[in-house]
């Protein structure tokens, strides 16, 4: 899987955002000079980890047989001291369906096991940038 980002317009922020057959779009917002046309990266980092849960929660309750009919889960950001470090994301899950209380607490206890989450607090990560060579580099 790759994900390719292209400039839409030489004039403003707004890139296409290609994964596999899926096309999405990233932005700017106005206050800092896009034309807040879509979301921006830091959006779709926090939309990840919302995305994650409901499916984990989804998959988790059909292979237990838990009657869960369906998830909301609002994911609401601190940025403010992100040029310190710190990102703070802060989540609130619905459950629906007909659940016991066990059941209810069992699935609080998957959905903060879910990739993403695992992958935002407990993993190493590695990026390594290259420039392209060729032609179309210039």
């Amino acid at each position: 899987m790759t994900v390719t980002v292209n400039t839409v317009s030489s004039e403003g922020f707004r890139h296409s955002v290609q994964i596999d057959d899926h096309e999405l779009f990233a932005d700017v917002p106005t206050t800092a000079g896009g034309e807040g046309t879509a979301p921006e990266p830091h959006d779709y980092f926090d939309a990840a980890l919302g995305a994650c849960k409901a499916l984990t929660l989804k998959m988790y309750a059909k292979k237990k047989d838990i009657p869960l009919t369906g998830v909301t889960v609002e994911v609401k950001r601190d940025n403010s001291q992100e040029q310190q470090g710190k990102y703070a994301l802060h989540v609130k899950l619905t459950l629906k369906g007909v659940l016991t209380d066990a059941q209810r607490e069992e699935l609080h206890r998957v959905a903060d096991r879910c990739p993403v989450h695992k992958l935002m607090t407990t993993s190493e990560v590695s990026i390594e940038t290259h420039l392209s060579e060729g032609a179309f580099s210039q």
